[in-house]
């Protein structure tokens, strides 16, 4: 699959990437992707969440009456869970949400992903932008004239680069990521998958390497 590499400005500089057709020429698998986007998920959510039992609520732990002869019902302690203030049955307690998803579901559904977005005509390579100082408003201009201004996009770069992170992280359409930590839920959670062409020149090297070895 031959992809234009774009300049800064939106034009094509006359060279183009093979993005290797093992990745992103897959059929893509839908449920491996629900899977990974659900483990991702649940292994951010905190857990955190706790109510008190009746063992652990403030008050007496006298039995309010005697079992028999009043008329009434019988009761335990104040903390009963049926008065206000006592302790919350089956309530939450501290957990982890997250389970195991083995690395082949993992690495089918991220090559599934990114051939959503092969499909799609959502992939761009632009040229490795290079920037004096950081400046968002520079960055801005390039997600203009790159026509993605407005759209929620994943900037992949091959390494960290100081000046690009700092000018694309209060665009609040755009999320940096490096290409080696990119997952499935980034990629499908995107409009567009904004590649630089060092990183995209990865995918064709390490494709190569597996066929090699």
């Amino acid at each position: 699959m031959q992809v234009d590499v774009l300049n800064i400005k939106g034009k094509k500089t006359g060279r183009s990437v093979e993005l290797p057709e093992e990745i992103f020429g897959i059929e893509p698998n839908d449920h491996v992707i629900y899977l990974a986007v659900k483990q991702y998920l649940a292994s951010q959510r905190q857990g955190t969440h706790k109510v008190k039992t009746r063992l652990e609520v403030k008050g007496s732990s006298k039995k309010l009456h005697k079992q028999k002869g009043t008329g009434g019902s019988r009761k335990g302690n104040i903390r009963n869970p049926l008065y206000r203030g006592g302790g919350t049955i089956f309530g939450p307690k501290p957990r982890d949400y997250d389970f195991k998803l083995n690395r082949k579901v993992k690495d089918l559904a991220k090559m599934s992903a990114l051939a959503h977005k092969a499909k799609g005509n959502a992939i761009v390579v632009v040229e490795d932008v290079k920037l004096e100082s950081p400046k968002t408003k520079e960055f801005v201009e390039i997600l203009k004239s790159l026509d993605i201004a407005g759209k929620k996009a994943l900037f992949v770069l091959p390494e960290y680069n100081d000046n690009v992170y700092l000018s694309l992280r209060n665009v609040p359409t755009v999320e940096g990521a490096l290409l080696a930590d990119i997952n499935t839920y980034n990629i499908i959670n995107a409009d567009v998958l904004v590649l630089s062409e060092t990183a995209a020149k990865v995918f064709s090297e390490e494709t190569k390497e597996e066929v090699n070895a």
